[in-house]
């Protein structure tokens, strides 16, 4: 027999070793495919046959049910706040001064204490009717009201102007240049010395006690010298005083006052020309500005305007608030 190589040898072990492979995959394979059914069967038998032991679970049962909380209001959003910031300084000290020499500071006068002037209104024409005067007499501040007299109402109107604490005037009629009729007791020219006295006599008596004589119309009368002089020697006598209403420019009445050496008052603006209330309105304003040059302002209006009464009392509190004073012919 011939004695196989080295080569030869290699390959038949490999030859072998490939058989013995070939050999057990085979017989895994016929294990595998033999096997299988009878191990499918049993397993099934056992997952069915065997009885079925019950565990009885115990659940639990659930908590009770928390208490509902209350629902909340509903909450608005707050508005944001602005907030200021405050600029601090350090104090600055300095040294103290002889207590002789020192200044009395005190805290500014608020603006209720701010004096802006002095108002003094003037309202002529009452006594024709006693429902006009109404609505002055109820101004909470100080008026001063003119009244005319021999009408039925005259004494009457004098005696409510008291009663309310207003100052009476007396409204003297004089006679006017344009010749209308100015009311029972009047003066006109060409009257004596004594027919003047006799009449302002009279008048005043129909109202006394009065504080005062302011004329009415009168354009004509307050250039007559003559007349006016005898005027203002009856209001000297009676302790009164005399308004010059100017119902014309070129009244006599301030320079003879001056040369007698009597203090008379005057007429600075005429309130109510026209009813209408914005017209009022801008002749008070007016008024207002004088007497913050001047000290004070005379102003006239009349019973019969209605809007004049309205604005005097709706403006009343913002007037005194703002520092005016309302005061009369007597107090100026």
């Amino acid at each position: 027999m011939k004695k196989l190589n080295g080569r030869d040898q290699s390959l038949v072990l490999v030859m072998t070793i490939l058989f013995l492979i070939a050999l057990i995959v085979s017989f895994f394979a016929f294990f595998i495919g033999y096997m299988a059914p009878s191990l499918q069967i049993k397993q099934t038998a056992s997952a069915t046959d065997l009885p079925v032991q019950e565990i009885p679970l115990k659940i639990p049962e659930p908590p009770p049910p928390l208490p509902q909380a209350e629902a909340l209001p509903e909450q608005k959003p707050e508005p944001e706040q602005e907030f200021k910031t405050e600029t601090v300084t350090e104090p600055v000290f300095y040294p103290q001064a002889p207590e002789s020499e020192r200044a009395v500071f005190v805290d500014p006068p608020s603006k209720q204490q701010v004096a802006q002037g002095t108002l003094i209104v003037v309202i002529d024409d009452a006594g024709n009717n006693l429902t006009d005067i109404e609505p002055f007499l109820r101004f909470p501040g100080r008026l001063t009201i003119s009244v005319l007299p021999g009408l039925p109402h005259s004494a009457e109107v004098a005696r409510r102007v008291r009663a309310a604490g207003k100052e009476v005037f007396l409204h003297q009629p004089m006679e006017a240049i344009g010749g209308q009729n100015p009311g029972p007791g009047a003066l006109y020219t060409g009257m004596t010395s004594a027919e003047v006295r006799q009449i302002l006599e009279q008048n005043l008596r129909e109202l006394w006690p009065v504080a005062g004589i302011n004329n009415h119309e009168g354009s004509k009368i307050t250039q007559d010298e003559s007349i006016m002089e005898t005027v203002l020697e009856v209001c000297r006598e009676w302790g009164i005083v005399f308004l010059d209403s100017r119902t014309i420019a070129t009244s006599v009445v301030p320079a003879l006052a001056r040369r007698e050496g009597m203090d008379i008052a005057e007429r600075d603006i005429f309130l109510d020309n026209s009813s209408d209330r914005e017209y009022i309105l801008n002749q008070l304003k007016e008024g207002m500005r004088k007497a913050n040059r001047t000290g004070s302002v005379i102003m006239i209006g009349h019973t019969r305007t209605k809007a004049l009464a309205a604005l005097l009392n709706e403006f009343y509190s913002n007037l005194v608030d703002d520092g005016y004073q309302f005061s009369i012919i007597n107090s100026r």
